[in-house]
Protein backbone atom coordinates (compact mmCIF):
# COMPACT_ATOMS: atom_id res chain seq x y z
CA UNK A 1 0.00 0.00 0.00
CA UNK A 2 1.14 3.53 -0.72
CA UNK A 3 2.20 5.60 2.24
CA UNK A 4 0.94 9.04 3.17
CA UNK A 5 3.81 10.58 5.13
CA UNK A 6 1.68 13.48 6.30
CA UNK A 7 -0.85 11.05 7.74
CA UNK A 8 1.91 8.99 9.37
CA UNK A 9 3.17 12.06 11.26
CA UNK A 10 -0.35 13.37 11.86
CA UNK A 11 0.22 16.77 10.22
CA UNK A 12 -1.47 18.68 7.40
CA UNK A 13 0.13 19.05 3.97
CA UNK A 14 0.84 22.72 4.60
CA UNK A 15 2.55 22.03 7.96
CA UNK A 16 5.70 24.02 8.64
CA UNK A 17 9.11 22.57 9.47
CA UNK A 18 8.70 23.21 13.21
CA UNK A 19 5.31 21.48 13.28
CA UNK A 20 6.69 18.46 11.43
CA UNK A 21 9.67 18.30 13.77
CA UNK A 22 7.42 18.53 16.84
CA UNK A 23 5.12 15.77 15.57
CA UNK A 24 8.09 13.56 14.75
CA UNK A 25 9.68 14.05 18.17
CA UNK A 26 6.44 13.12 19.94
CA UNK A 27 5.94 9.94 17.91
CA UNK A 28 9.61 8.92 18.07
CA UNK A 29 9.55 9.08 21.86
CA UNK A 30 6.32 7.07 21.94
CA UNK A 31 7.52 4.24 19.72
CA UNK A 32 11.28 4.20 20.43
CA UNK A 33 12.78 0.68 20.83
CA UNK A 34 13.55 1.06 24.56
CA UNK A 35 9.84 1.13 25.33
CA UNK A 36 9.29 -2.33 23.90
CA UNK A 37 6.12 -3.01 21.96
CA UNK A 38 7.49 -5.76 19.76
CA UNK A 39 7.68 -5.95 15.99
CA UNK A 40 4.63 -3.76 15.44
CA UNK A 41 6.13 -0.84 17.39
CA UNK A 42 9.49 -1.33 15.67
CA UNK A 43 7.82 -1.15 12.24
CA UNK A 44 5.96 1.98 13.30
CA UNK A 45 9.21 3.51 14.53
CA UNK A 46 10.89 2.92 11.16
CA UNK A 47 7.89 4.31 9.31
CA UNK A 48 7.94 7.50 11.40
CA UNK A 49 11.64 8.02 10.66
CA UNK A 50 11.07 7.39 6.97
CA UNK A 51 8.32 10.01 6.90
CA UNK A 52 10.42 12.54 8.75
CA UNK A 53 13.43 12.11 6.49
CA UNK A 54 11.29 13.03 3.49
CA UNK A 55 9.15 15.81 4.95
CA UNK A 56 11.94 17.53 6.88
CA UNK A 57 14.06 17.98 3.74
CA UNK A 58 12.70 20.76 1.47
CA UNK A 59 13.95 19.14 -1.73
CA UNK A 60 12.75 15.65 -0.87
CA UNK A 61 9.42 17.00 0.28
CA UNK A 62 8.97 18.95 -2.94
CA UNK A 63 9.63 15.85 -4.99
CA UNK A 64 7.31 13.77 -2.80
CA UNK A 65 4.51 16.33 -3.13
CA UNK A 66 5.01 16.33 -6.89
CA UNK A 67 5.22 12.59 -7.59
CA UNK A 68 2.99 11.17 -4.87
CA UNK A 69 3.33 8.50 -2.17
CA UNK A 70 6.45 6.36 -1.84
CA UNK A 71 6.00 2.79 -2.88
CA UNK A 72 8.72 0.35 -3.96
CA UNK A 73 6.45 -1.18 -6.59
CA UNK A 74 5.50 2.12 -8.15
CA UNK A 75 5.01 5.82 -7.52
CA UNK A 76 7.65 8.15 -6.15
CA UNK A 77 11.20 6.81 -5.77
CA UNK A 78 13.57 9.28 -4.12
CA UNK A 79 16.74 7.45 -5.14
CA UNK A 80 15.61 7.41 -8.77
CA UNK A 81 14.69 11.09 -8.56
CA UNK A 82 18.16 11.93 -7.23
CA UNK A 83 19.83 10.02 -10.03
CA UNK A 84 17.67 11.67 -12.66
CA UNK A 85 18.56 15.05 -11.22
CA UNK A 86 22.26 14.12 -11.42
CA UNK A 87 22.75 14.45 -7.68
CA UNK A 88 23.63 10.88 -6.79
CA UNK A 89 22.48 9.40 -3.51
CA UNK A 90 24.33 9.16 -0.24
CA UNK A 91 21.92 6.80 1.51
CA UNK A 92 21.29 6.53 5.24
CA UNK A 93 19.58 9.06 7.54
CA UNK A 94 21.69 12.14 7.18
CA UNK A 95 21.27 15.71 8.38
CA UNK A 96 19.22 15.21 11.56
CA UNK A 97 20.47 16.20 14.99
CA UNK A 98 19.63 13.12 17.07
CA UNK A 99 20.47 14.97 20.26
CA UNK A 100 17.43 17.16 19.60
CA UNK A 101 15.21 14.45 21.04
CA UNK A 102 16.12 15.48 24.57
CA UNK A 103 18.34 12.62 25.67
CA UNK A 104 17.11 9.95 23.25
CA UNK A 105 19.87 10.37 20.68
CA UNK A 106 21.52 7.19 21.92
CA UNK A 107 18.41 5.26 20.92
CA UNK A 108 19.02 6.16 17.30
CA UNK A 109 22.70 5.33 17.62
CA UNK A 110 21.81 1.84 18.77
CA UNK A 111 18.99 1.38 16.28
CA UNK A 112 20.58 2.82 13.16
CA UNK A 113 24.25 2.28 13.93
CA UNK A 114 25.27 5.91 14.21
CA UNK A 115 24.04 9.45 14.58
CA UNK A 116 24.72 12.27 16.95
CA UNK A 117 24.09 10.46 20.22
CA UNK A 118 26.48 9.26 22.87
CA UNK A 119 27.00 5.64 23.83
CA UNK A 120 24.34 4.75 26.35
CA UNK A 121 25.11 2.84 29.50
CA UNK A 122 23.22 -0.44 29.48
CA UNK A 123 20.88 -1.11 32.35
CA UNK A 124 18.21 -3.55 33.35
CA UNK A 125 14.52 -2.82 32.94
CA UNK A 126 12.59 -0.81 35.51
CA UNK A 127 9.88 -2.60 37.47
CA UNK A 128 6.63 -1.50 39.11
CA UNK A 129 4.72 -2.75 42.12
CA UNK A 130 2.08 -1.46 44.53
CA UNK A 131 1.91 -1.75 48.31
CA UNK A 132 -0.63 -0.71 50.93
CA UNK A 133 0.53 0.86 54.19
CA UNK A 134 -1.26 1.96 57.35
CA UNK A 135 -2.17 5.60 57.85
CA UNK A 136 0.39 6.24 60.59
CA UNK A 137 3.13 4.42 58.69
CA UNK A 138 2.58 6.80 55.77
CA UNK A 139 2.85 9.76 58.14
CA UNK A 140 5.99 8.67 60.00
CA UNK A 141 7.56 6.33 57.43
CA UNK A 142 8.27 2.65 57.79
CA UNK A 143 10.29 -0.27 56.50
CA UNK A 144 8.61 -3.24 54.91
CA UNK A 145 9.51 -6.34 52.94
CA UNK A 146 8.46 -6.76 49.32
CA UNK A 147 8.73 -10.05 47.48
CA UNK A 148 10.10 -9.56 43.97
CA UNK A 149 10.17 -12.19 41.26
CA UNK A 150 12.88 -10.86 38.96
CA UNK A 151 16.44 -11.27 37.74
CA UNK A 152 19.01 -10.86 40.49
CA UNK A 153 22.77 -10.88 40.11
CA UNK A 154 24.06 -14.43 40.44
CA UNK A 155 25.47 -14.79 43.95
CA UNK A 156 27.86 -17.60 43.05
CA UNK A 157 29.77 -15.82 40.27
CA UNK A 158 29.06 -12.24 41.33
CA UNK A 159 27.50 -11.48 37.95
CA UNK A 160 30.54 -12.41 35.85
CA UNK A 161 28.94 -15.56 34.45
CA UNK A 162 32.16 -17.50 34.93
CA UNK A 163 32.86 -20.45 37.17
CA UNK A 164 35.25 -19.55 39.99
CA UNK A 165 38.81 -19.31 38.66
CA UNK A 166 37.74 -19.59 34.99
CA UNK A 167 39.17 -17.07 32.54
CA UNK A 168 37.25 -14.88 30.10
CA UNK A 169 37.85 -15.41 26.39
CA UNK A 170 36.97 -13.37 23.31
CA UNK A 171 33.40 -13.73 22.07
CA UNK A 172 33.34 -15.68 18.80
CA UNK A 173 30.18 -13.95 17.57
CA UNK A 174 31.24 -10.30 17.78
CA UNK A 175 35.00 -10.98 17.93
CA UNK A 176 35.37 -8.85 21.04
CA UNK A 177 33.47 -5.83 19.74
CA UNK A 178 30.50 -6.32 22.07
CA UNK A 179 28.04 -5.55 19.28
CA UNK A 180 27.01 -6.86 15.91
CA UNK A 181 26.15 -4.91 12.80
CA UNK A 182 23.89 -5.71 9.88
CA UNK A 183 23.22 -3.72 6.74
CA UNK A 184 19.69 -3.35 5.45
CA UNK A 185 18.54 -1.94 2.15
CA UNK A 186 15.36 0.10 1.93
CA UNK A 187 13.74 2.42 -0.58
CA UNK A 188 15.77 5.21 1.02
CA UNK A 189 19.03 3.36 0.56
CA UNK A 190 21.21 1.19 2.75
CA UNK A 191 21.68 1.78 6.45
CA UNK A 192 23.57 -0.07 9.15
CA UNK A 193 21.81 -1.43 12.19
CA UNK A 194 23.92 -2.01 15.28
CA UNK A 195 22.79 -4.20 18.15
CA UNK A 196 24.27 -5.48 21.39
CA UNK A 197 25.80 -8.91 20.90
CA UNK A 198 23.40 -11.45 22.37
CA UNK A 199 26.15 -13.95 23.05
CA UNK A 200 28.33 -11.79 25.32
CA UNK A 201 25.73 -9.14 26.23
CA UNK A 202 27.98 -6.34 25.03
CA UNK A 203 31.07 -7.31 27.03
CA UNK A 204 33.11 -8.70 24.15
CA UNK A 205 34.17 -11.65 26.27
CA UNK A 206 32.52 -14.84 27.48
CA UNK A 207 33.54 -17.22 30.28
CA UNK A 208 35.62 -20.18 29.19
CA UNK A 209 33.81 -22.22 31.84
CA UNK A 210 30.25 -20.90 32.48
CA UNK A 211 28.95 -20.63 36.03
CA UNK A 212 27.09 -23.78 37.02
CA UNK A 213 24.24 -21.77 38.58
CA UNK A 214 23.48 -19.04 36.01
CA UNK A 215 24.93 -20.94 33.01
CA UNK A 216 27.09 -17.95 32.10
CA UNK A 217 24.29 -15.38 32.10
CA UNK A 218 25.46 -13.63 35.27
CA UNK A 219 21.87 -13.26 36.45
CA UNK A 220 19.30 -15.63 37.93
CA UNK A 221 15.53 -15.19 37.99
CA UNK A 222 14.10 -16.00 41.38
CA UNK A 223 11.68 -14.81 44.03
CA UNK A 224 13.29 -12.93 46.89
CA UNK A 225 12.18 -10.60 49.66
CA UNK A 226 13.84 -7.20 49.77
CA UNK A 227 13.54 -4.57 52.48
CA UNK A 228 12.33 -1.17 51.28
CA UNK A 229 12.06 2.10 53.15
CA UNK A 230 8.85 4.11 52.88
CA UNK A 231 9.68 7.78 53.56
CA UNK A 232 7.77 9.81 56.16
CA UNK A 233 5.08 12.00 54.63
CA UNK A 234 4.27 9.84 51.61
CA UNK A 235 0.64 10.16 50.52
CA UNK A 236 -1.93 7.88 48.94
CA UNK A 237 -1.43 7.63 45.17
CA UNK A 238 2.19 8.75 45.20
CA UNK A 239 5.02 6.73 43.65
CA UNK A 240 8.52 6.36 45.03
CA UNK A 241 11.58 5.25 43.05
CA UNK A 242 13.96 2.78 44.63
CA UNK A 243 17.26 2.75 42.76
CA UNK A 244 18.85 -0.56 41.91
CA UNK A 245 15.88 -2.78 42.73
CA UNK A 246 14.72 -3.37 39.16
CA UNK A 247 15.92 -6.05 36.74
CA UNK A 248 19.58 -6.98 36.94
CA UNK A 249 21.62 -7.16 33.71
CA UNK A 250 24.95 -8.82 33.02
CA UNK A 251 27.51 -6.15 32.28
CA UNK A 252 25.08 -3.33 32.99
CA UNK A 253 23.47 -1.41 35.82
CA UNK A 254 20.40 -2.72 37.62
CA UNK A 255 17.13 -0.96 36.81
CA UNK A 256 14.93 0.84 39.34
CA UNK A 257 11.78 -0.19 41.17
CA UNK A 258 8.78 2.14 41.17
CA UNK A 259 6.50 1.56 44.15
CA UNK A 260 2.94 2.90 43.97
CA UNK A 261 1.67 3.73 47.45
CA UNK A 262 -1.83 3.02 48.73
CA UNK A 263 -2.71 4.26 52.23
CA UNK A 264 -5.38 2.68 54.43
CA UNK A 265 -7.73 5.41 55.71
CA UNK A 266 -7.99 6.18 59.43
CA UNK A 267 -11.44 6.11 61.01
CA UNK A 268 -10.83 9.26 63.10
CA UNK A 269 -8.30 11.35 61.20
CA UNK A 270 -8.38 12.79 57.69
CA UNK A 271 -5.41 14.07 55.72
CA UNK A 272 -5.22 17.07 53.40
CA UNK A 273 -1.72 17.76 52.16
CA UNK A 274 0.56 18.02 55.17
CA UNK A 275 -2.30 18.85 57.54
CA UNK A 276 -4.38 16.37 59.52
CA UNK A 277 -7.88 17.07 60.72
CA UNK A 278 -10.92 15.74 62.48
CA UNK A 279 -14.21 16.99 63.94
CA UNK A 280 -15.27 17.08 67.60
CA UNK A 281 -18.95 17.26 68.51
CA UNK A 282 -19.70 18.93 71.86
CA UNK A 283 -22.93 19.82 73.62
CA UNK A 284 -24.57 23.22 73.74
CA UNK A 285 -23.70 23.51 77.43
CA UNK A 286 -20.04 22.62 76.86
CA UNK A 287 -19.79 25.22 74.11
CA UNK A 288 -21.39 27.82 76.35
CA UNK A 289 -19.41 27.30 79.54
CA UNK A 290 -16.25 25.74 78.08
CA UNK A 291 -14.70 22.30 78.44
CA UNK A 292 -11.62 20.18 77.83
CA UNK A 293 -11.69 17.40 75.23
CA UNK A 294 -9.23 14.71 74.14
CA UNK A 295 -8.36 14.82 70.46
CA UNK A 296 -7.07 11.66 68.73
CA UNK A 297 -3.91 12.50 66.76
CA UNK A 298 -1.16 10.41 65.14
CA UNK A 299 0.91 11.18 68.26
CA UNK A 300 -1.79 9.86 70.59
CA UNK A 301 -4.60 11.66 72.40
CA UNK A 302 -3.97 15.36 73.04
CA UNK A 303 -5.99 17.50 75.48
CA UNK A 304 -7.59 20.59 73.93
CA UNK A 305 -9.21 23.37 75.93
CA UNK A 306 -12.47 24.64 74.47
CA UNK A 307 -13.11 28.16 75.81
CA UNK A 308 -16.55 29.37 76.93
CA UNK A 309 -18.65 30.76 74.13
CA UNK A 310 -17.16 28.62 71.37
CA UNK A 311 -19.30 28.70 68.24
CA UNK A 312 -20.05 25.79 65.96
CA UNK A 313 -17.54 25.39 63.05
CA UNK A 314 -14.77 27.00 65.09
CA UNK A 315 -11.38 25.51 64.07
CA UNK A 316 -8.56 24.98 66.57
CA UNK A 317 -4.98 24.33 65.48
CA UNK A 318 -2.58 21.89 67.10
CA UNK A 319 0.72 23.16 65.68
CA UNK A 320 3.28 20.61 64.53
CA UNK A 321 0.97 17.62 64.93
CA UNK A 322 0.49 17.04 61.22
CA UNK A 323 2.45 15.23 58.51
CA UNK A 324 6.24 15.65 58.13
CA UNK A 325 7.26 17.26 54.86
CA UNK A 326 8.84 14.80 52.43
CA UNK A 327 12.59 15.02 52.60
CA UNK A 328 12.59 16.16 56.21
CA UNK A 329 11.80 19.50 57.83
CA UNK A 330 8.82 20.73 59.78
CA UNK A 331 5.48 19.00 60.21
CA UNK A 332 2.10 20.30 59.22
CA UNK A 333 -0.67 21.03 61.72
CA UNK A 334 -3.63 19.14 63.12
CA UNK A 335 -6.90 21.04 62.72
CA UNK A 336 -9.91 20.34 64.93
CA UNK A 337 -13.33 21.59 63.84
CA UNK A 338 -15.92 22.04 66.59
CA UNK A 339 -19.55 21.24 65.94
CA UNK A 340 -22.14 22.15 68.58
CA UNK A 341 -24.83 19.54 69.02
CA UNK A 342 -28.34 20.92 69.58
CA UNK A 343 -30.52 18.35 71.36
CA UNK A 344 -33.58 17.24 69.41
CA UNK A 345 -35.45 16.11 72.53
CA UNK A 346 -35.40 17.65 76.03
CA UNK A 347 -36.42 16.38 79.42
CA UNK A 348 -38.86 18.48 81.39
CA UNK A 349 -36.12 19.80 83.63
CA UNK A 350 -33.84 20.65 80.68
CA UNK A 351 -36.65 22.53 79.02
CA UNK A 352 -37.40 24.52 82.20
CA UNK A 353 -33.71 25.43 82.60
CA UNK A 354 -33.42 26.55 78.99
CA UNK A 355 -36.60 28.61 79.25
CA UNK A 356 -35.18 30.31 82.31
CA UNK A 357 -31.89 30.86 80.45
CA UNK A 358 -33.78 32.39 77.54
CA UNK A 359 -35.55 34.83 79.83
CA UNK A 360 -32.24 35.88 81.36
CA UNK A 361 -30.65 36.29 77.93
CA UNK A 362 -33.49 38.35 76.51
CA UNK A 363 -35.14 37.95 73.17
CA UNK A 364 -33.01 38.98 70.20
CA UNK A 365 -34.04 39.46 66.62
CA UNK A 366 -32.38 37.00 64.20
CA UNK A 367 -29.41 38.32 62.23
CA UNK A 368 -28.98 37.63 58.51
CA UNK A 369 -25.93 37.61 56.22
CA UNK A 370 -25.81 37.32 52.43
CA UNK A 371 -24.18 33.88 52.35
Amino acid sequence: MKKDYYEILGVKKDAGVDEIKKAYRKLALKYHPDKGGGAEAEAKFKEINEAYQILSDPEKRKAYDQFGSTDPSGGFNWQQYQQQAGQGYAGGFEGFDFGDLGGFGDIFETFFGGGGGRSRARRGADLETAITVDFKDAVFGTETNIKLNKHFECEKCGGSGAEKGAEMVECKVCHGAGKTQTTRRTILGAFAQTAICEECQGQGKVPKVPCSVCKGKGIVKTGKEVKVKIPAGVDDGQTIRLSGLGEAMKGGATGDLYVHIRVRPDDKIKREGYNLMNTAVISFAEAAIGTVIEVPTVDGNVKLKIPAGTQSEKVFKLSGKGVPHLGGGKRGDHLVTIKVRVPEKLTKKQKELLEEFAKEEGKEKPKFWPF
